[in-house]
Parts: C-alpha cells; structure tokens; sequence
C-alpha cells in the first residue's frame, strides 16, 4: 500500500496534529529548556555552541553534532568584524521565528504559503550603551519587520498567525532574565 505524506508548506500536517493532540493529552510534553554556551574571544567576539535541551519529558538525543554562532562588532565599534552583531542575530532570530510561528500555523489551517521573504530593521542609540545618558535605552527603540509573502491568506491571518512565534513573545513581552556569576 502506497501512501503519501500530508506535507504543506513544507510541513508534515499528520505529525504537527499528532504532536498538538499528544501535548493536549499530557501538557508535561510542552516543557522545553534550550541551551547556549558561550566563549569570549576578544573584544566583542564571542562564539556560542548549542547542542543540548529538554523536550517532550526527556533530555533530546537525537543531534549528532553542535552548531555554533558568532557575534563580533564592526571596526567602527571597535570589532574586528567577524560576525554579525549581537543585536543583528536578535534580527535574524524574529525574522526566523515569526516566519516560521506563520508557515506552522497556516499548514495547520490548511492555508498554503507559496514563498516568504523578510526583512527586519531595528534601530537603537549607542549612548545608552555607553553610559553617556542613562535615560537612553541600551536596546533598540523599534523593530520594523517587512515581509512578502505569495498566499492567498490575507494580511491580517498571517499577522495572526505568525505572532504565535515565541520569539516575538520573547522580545515584546518582558522576560526575567537571572545573571549568576560562578567562578
């Protein structure tokens, strides 16, 4: 017996429902801890290995090797210009999870996605940063994200569905972040 796959936008649609009805069933399975460790260089170089995390009840196994990423600065911010910045990786990272929060949810809706692409503009002021005015916020002031997307879905149900990325919750929603210092 032949049978094909339920696959939309590139996504299994039978293993995604399956997955929504497991975690329904037992919400423990929804709990995930990720993981980075990071290495300073120099200066502002730093470079990150992610293997590890906790999921569906049980720490993961499955992957075979270790990805890495590097953040420097550009000369003019006194980098060596290696990498992206750090605040171009938080770019990448809401461009990545809002597009794909969209793509996940639409296939679920059975709304196809043809073709998506976006770009992100954040923008900040350095003299927070620098300590010169405390007022000033360290971080960026906004973030533009543009995208084009080729579906018949409308604006508006794409919006919708693409704010289920957890990203985007990470960066407009306040998140505690605990600093520990071991030595």
């Amino acid at each position: 017996m032949i049978t094909t796959e339920n696959v939309k936008n590139g996504v299994n649609v039978d293993q995604l429902m399956a997955t929504i009805e497991a975690v329904q069933g037992n919400p423990e399975l929804a709990k995930f801890k990720f993981r980075s460790k990071n290495n300073w260089i120099e200066g502002g170089n730093c470079v990150s290995s992610i293997k590890s995390f906790y999921g569906v009840g049980e720490e993961d196994t499955t992957r075979d090797k270790t990805f890495t990423l590097e953040c420097d600065h550009p000369q003019v911010l006194l980098g060596k210009d290696k990498a992206p910045t750090p605040p171009e990786v938080i770019l990448h990272a809401l461009g990545s999870c809002l597009t794909g929060a969209m793509v996940y949810h639409a296939a679920a809706h059975g709304i196809d996605i043809d073709a998506a692409e976006s770009s992100m503009e954040g923008d900040m002021d350095l003299q927070g940063f620098l300590g010169l005015k405390p007022e000033v916020r360290k971080g960026f002031n906004g973030i533009t994200f543009k995208i084009k997307v080729k579906s018949e879905a409308t604006d508006e149900q794409l919006e919708e569905l693409a704010k289920y990325s957890p990203v985007f919750d990470m960066i407009v929603n306040p998140t505690p972040v605990q600093i520990v210092f071991e030595r």
